[in-house]
């Protein structure tokens, strides 16, 4: 198993099960991607953004990270956001966490993990901000659940504050941002906020003009 075939023969028979549905379906995919949908999640094997959903390749233009996170330093996220909203002109970014993530769980546990300590430092400034309501559940799973909430929450409202997001506004550019959770218990995807469509609706001190 040490090579992998396994895999290699399973690509083979899905790549035979989609041109047998759809003959032309890869030749049209390779010409170019035409995208409606950016979607930032988390890296979690458990939560593949395309089958959860129902879309096919060449649907949904996907970055993922651990705890699925909108970092504005984040080179490589705010490169895909760039991409995906001036070049692809997506309508859509939709901000999608799940229950239970290892990686929120990790920044309410207080360890030192290592590299990762920089990365989930983000999150733990979420539990700080949500401090007094989050130490209110005594239930630990449910005070998980409720920080994975928060932190889709705050990331949407991290795509919001970008440059790239207002600037898309600010050309009248169709653009809407969504905050959605995902319970690996039951494969359900939920809304956690009002889809966010313009500058109007986010803080003052973050608009841009």
């Amino acid at each position: 198993m040490h090579r992998l075939e396994h895999l290699l023969e399973n690509n083979a028979r899905w790549a035979e099960q989609i041109k047998s549905e759809n003959p032309a379906f890869f030749e049209k995919l390779s010409k170019q991607q035409t995208p409606e949908y950016l979607w930032i999640g988390c890296a979690d094997s458990r939560v593949p953004a395309n089958q959860i959903v129902g879309l096919l390749p060449g649907d949904l233009f996907v970055h993922r990270n651990v705890a699925n996170l909108v970092v504005q330093t984040d080179l490589n996220c705010m490169s895909v956001m760039q991409f995906a909203v001036e070049y692809l002109k997506v309508k859509h970014i939709i901000v999608t966490g799940h229950y239970g993530c290892g990686g929120v769980k990790a920044a309410m546990e207080h360890k030192q993990l290592g590299l990762i300590d920089y990365w989930i430092r983000n999150i733990r400034d979420v539990y700080f901000r949500h401090a007094d309501t989050l130490d209110e559940i005594d239930d630990e799973a449910e005070r998980l659940d409720r920080l994975c909430e928060l932190n889709v929450i705050q990331q949407v409202a991290n795509v919001s504050h970008t440059n790239i997001v207002q600037n898309a506004w600010d050309q009248g550019q169709e653009l809407t941002i969504h905050g959605w959770i995902y319970s690996i218990k039951d494969g359900i995807l939920r809304k956690l906020i009002e889809p966010i469509t313009r500058a109007e609706q986010i803080d003052p001190h973050y608009r841009i003009r």
